[in-house]
């Protein structure tokens, strides 16, 4: 019998009366996998996080982490979790060593305790020589893998990761990535991550749940979502400003056609026989292919498929983290 260590039903949370930011979303996430949220910015994956880890009253619904009321037994979720939020929680007045004892004391973990848990997850996260360096003059991707560390230091059954490489480099992100599957393999620990990198979900997540504008659209593996497309997929366009979605139709292993913005999306099977196929339909009737593009379904096709558009670019702008530190500092001052 599968172990279920997070479970949401009806889960909705409604901001000022009217703003619907989660809309009756209800999954499970079973134990020791890393299960994802997949969506752009503003589809409430943060949302749903903050009411998971108890920072968030639902609206309606309810939901349960490790058999406790996120509610009710808000305390005992505390207790089992650990959290790395979107936003940089570090003080960067403080060394790296020193934001991990706090995070620490936070948890009531016993100091003797938290000293050697401390320089284990310094080492995890590749930061032992910068341990007793001000967070300050920490680089972006430095200051996320000690957000890690801190988000351990409790030893949690469950870490959840909110948007855990938003605006790092390449090199950065796929470090983070070796972090967080080394979590779950050496450890056994459930993940319950939430990304807008449709790579990062692919490669991560034992499972994805689609979120957009608060509703879940698609829940499944990776491997799964992108064989409910039922084929290859075809983007073509013609010379001539015409319909001729009957004519693709028309020809065989073509399973579904979608004409929008001047071009024809085409759902096929072998679309390597097929796209020729239909190529020489259009020509028989004296239209002209000027463009093709033929592709293997990927997230980025499924995204589409349920959502009817692709994900929206969204990176993270300095803008955030400088209003960060202006708030800290104002912090300090009162």
């Amino acid at each position: 019998m599968v172990n279920e260590v997070i479970k949401a039903e009806g889960l909705t949370k409604i901001f000022n009366k009217n703003l619907v930011a989660v809309d009756h979303v209800s999954f499970n996430v079973e134990d020791g996998e890393i299960f994802g949220f997949l969506g752009p910015n503003g589809a409430g994956k943060t949302t749903t996080i903050k009411m998971l880890t108890t920072v968030l009253r639902p609206t309606e619904g309810r939901a349960f982490v490790m058999g406790y009321d996120v509610v009710k037994q808000a305390s005992n979720v505390r207790k089992v979790i650990g959290v790395v939020p979107q936003e940089y929680t570090a003080d960067e007045d403080l060394t790296g060593y020193e934001n991990i004892m706090l995070c620490a004391d936070l948890y009531g973990v016993p100091r003797d305790v938290a000293r050697k848990r401390a320089h284990e997850l310094l080492e995890l996260v590749e930061l032992t020589r910068f341990k007793d360096k001000k967070v300050e003059t920490y680089s972006g991707g430095m200051r996320r893998r000690l957000e890690l560390a801190c988000g351990l230091i409790n030893r949690p059954k469950i870490l959840f990761l909110d948007e855990p490489t938003l605006g790092l480099d390449v090199q950065t992100r796929a470090a983070i990535w070796d972090y967080i599957r080394r979590l779950k393999e050496e450890y056994n620990m459930t993940i319950f991550m939430t990304t807008h990198y449709l790579e990062e979900a692919d490669a991560l997540c034992d499972r994805i749940a689609i979120i957009d504008y608060g509703k879940i659209v698609a829940l499944d593996s990776p491997s799964n979502l992108k064989n409910s497309l039922g084929g290859d997929i075809i983007t073509l366009t013609i010379k001539e400003n015409i319909d001729v979605s009957d004519i693709i139709r028309s020809v065989d292993n073509v399973k579904y056609v979608r004409y929008e913005g001047g071009a024809y999306r085409i759902k096929a099977e072998s679309g390597e026989i097929t796209a020729p196929l239909i190529i020489e339909a259009l020509r028989r009737k004296g239209y002209t292919v000027v463009k093709l593009f033929l592709s293997k379904p990927t997230l980025d096709e499924v995204y589409l498929e349920y959502t009817g558009r692709r994900m929206r670019d969204t990176e993270e702008s300095m803008d955030s983290f400088i209003r960060y530190r202006i708030t800290m500092r104002r912090a300090r001052a009162r």
